[in-house]
């Protein structure tokens, strides 16, 4: 299991660099025995690696890690020896309580780069490294003897590696082809072996990276755009970042599947940016400047400023149109659809009433070639002069007589508004404008119409008010009802009527019933009489006795309702009613 072809060769050991220097010797040797550190054998002790190389080799190995009393032999160190003593321990192995380990690292390329080893066994005979997950060697790139402290470069050095006493491997200006797995086997005296295995990564320093477009000046809701993150390399993290944000979720956000290319569907002028994309590995991070849209869009719908449309005569006309757009908008200006002013500002001095009309602003963007208008009336107006009022009555009666108010005026195009006394008018179900306003009916008039009446005549740049007119309503100063209407009065004075009908009717009724009554008590006493005279030589005492019975009368004078028809007293009818009052 020789090395075939691999001219070992014997090398002094380095000292580690500064910013890597190995943990000590001592601490490496964990749980074992001490070994010498001044190449002197412990008596009666021989190698693990002597015990199994041929007998040849053993002296060459014996001469090798001989005591410094002794002349040490400067030949070929026996790589093939002490690979087959790894080769055949490695089929024996047994169990530690603490794992060899190899640890991994990441690096930039051109750097110094140190694998360090962790629980180092104790009593070793010396060290292996292979280049790769197993034991190889063909891939061998040194070995050390513990004994004699020399190191023998395998058929896998580049030159740039060297192995120290603490098992640690030394990487001198690392490329990316150094990336990969790395193996320790560890030889003990007494025949065992250890292996750890560690990964070197290799990574490029990133650049600072920058923002490409293919195309920088998209046209709004029309234009894709495709941003490529530059340039492309390894091993590498792409992240895009929008307004020092996050890229938000849209349907028209694209990425690519390393996010090394961001496209955007249908770009509207709110995707200008800027747009920064960073790129990232374990050993460095770039960043691009910021990368900004010019996205073409508008212009707009022009908005002309100030607001104002009604003007007087002799003042001055100064109109401002203004567009979104990118590029700038190019603005003229077209009055009543004449020709047109290239100007942005539209300025007239003293303008009269012959200037009213339609101004246009005309929006033009050279590069979307797209037009927009917007057009403003414009009215100059005299301002109106003094309205006066007629009224067909100034002096009317409530609830008889309607008035008519005209609002009288030269002026045209305005508008006509009624006051009562000193406050706008709010009309009644009983008052009426005609179309114009210039024209108030009140019909009927009631005594709350009464008060001063004005008529105010306006257009958009002044008003005039009328001189007052007074309405005199007058009315009957007898009491009324207030609430009542004729009707109700009416039906009020029929119910009484009918109220007083039904009780003389009664009156009238129980009259009769007690006449009727008196006539039979007359009977009645007719005869009675001759029963008491029967009845008087009987005592008081005697039990045959009949209860007398008195009779009393009532005279009742009733007179007629209705009055006489002459100045004669009116009758009178006497009536004997006669009540029963009973004698025990």
């Amino acid at each position: 299991m020789g090395w075939e072809g691999a001219g070992g060769s014997r090398a002094q050991i380095p000292p580690l660099p500064r910013d890597r220097e190995a943990p000590p010797w001592e601490e490496v040797q964990t749980k074992s025995q001490q070994i010498p550190q001044d190449g002197t054998e412990v008596p009666g002790h021989v190698s693990g690696a002597q015990a199994l190389l041929p007998e040849e080799g053993a002296e060459q190995a014996a001469d090798t890690m001989a005591s410094p009393s002794v002349p040490t032999r400067r030949g070929r160190v026996p790589w093939q020896g002490l690979l087959l003593a790894g080769s055949l321990l490695i089929f024996w192995t047994p169990p530690t309580t603490q794992q060899l380990t190899v640890v991994s690292v990441n690096a930039t390329e051109g750097e110094d780069v140190l694998l360090r080893v962790h629980n180092l066994p104790g009593d070793l005979a010396g060290y292996n490294w292979f280049k790769g997950e197993c034991v190889d060697s063909n891939h061998g790139i040194a070995s050390y003897v513990t004994d004699a402290q020399e190191i023998t470069c395998g058929p896998a050095n580049s030159g740039r590696e060297t192995i120290y006493p603490n098992g640690s491997l030394l990487f001198q200006k690392v490329t990316q082809e150094d990336t990969g797995y790395y193996t320790l086997q560890a030889i003990k005296r007494n025949f065992q072996s250890e292996k750890g295995t560690g990964r070197l990564r290799v990574y490029l320093e990133l650049p600072t990276p920058n923002i490409t477009s293919n195309n920088s000046s998209p046209e709004e809701n029309k234009d894709p755009v495709v941003l490529t993150c530059e340039p492309w390399t390894q091993d590498t993290t792409y992240l895009w970042l929008i307004n020092s944000q996050s890229l938000p979720d849209s349907a028209r956000l694209q990425l690519s599947n390393d996010n090394r290319t961001l496209t955007l569907l249908h770009v509207t002028r709110n995707d200008k940016g800027p747009y920064v994309c960073e790129t990232r590995n374990p050993v460095s991070a770039g960043r691009s400047d910021p990368f900004t849209l010019n996205v073409l869009y508008g212009p707009d719908e022009p908005i002309i400023s100030p607001p104002d449309s009604h003007y007087r005569p002799g003042a001055n006309l100064s109109l401002s149109c203004h567009a979104a757009s990118n590029p700038p908008a190019q603005f003229s200006w077209a009055i009543n659809g004449g020709p047109q002013q290239p100007t942005q500002e539209l300025f007239i001095p003293n303008i009269s009433v012959n200037d009213s009309g339609s101004y246009t602003c005309l929006a033009h963007n050279p590069d979307t070639g797209l037009n927009r208008t917007t057009v403003k009336m414009i009215t100059v107006s005299e301002p109106v002069g003094k309205s006066s009022i007629r009224a067909n009555k100034t002096t009317v009666t409530e609830h008889k007589d309607a008035v008519g108010l005209t609002c009288l005026t030269n002026d045209t195009g305005i508008f006509i508004q009624w006051f009562f006394n000193n406050q706008s008018l709010w009309l009644t179900d009983r008052m009426k404008l005609s179309q114009d306003n210039s024209t108030l009916t009140i019909d009927p008039v009631r005594r709350e119409d009464a008060g001063s009446y004005q008529c105010e005549v306006s257009n958009p740049v002044s008003s005039s008010k009328s001189d007052p007119i007074w309405l005199e309503v007058q009315y009957d100063s007898t009491p009324q009802h207030p609430g009542l209407s004729d009707g109700a009065i009416a039906g009020i004075v029929i119910g009484v009527l009918a109220g007083m009908a039904l009780i003389a009717a009664l009156v009238y009724f129980l009259y009769i019933r007690k006449t009727g009554g008196a006539s039979d008590q007359r009977d009645l006493t007719e005869h009675k009489p001759s029963a008491s005279n029967h009845s008087q030589g009987h005592s008081d005492n005697s039990p045959n006795k009949v209860n007398e019975v008195t009779y009393s009368s009532l005279n009742f004078n009733v007179q007629e309702s209705e009055k006489p028809t002459s100045t004669s007293p009116p009758p009178t009818v006497t009536e004997t009613l006669y009540s029963e009052v009973k004698k025990k």
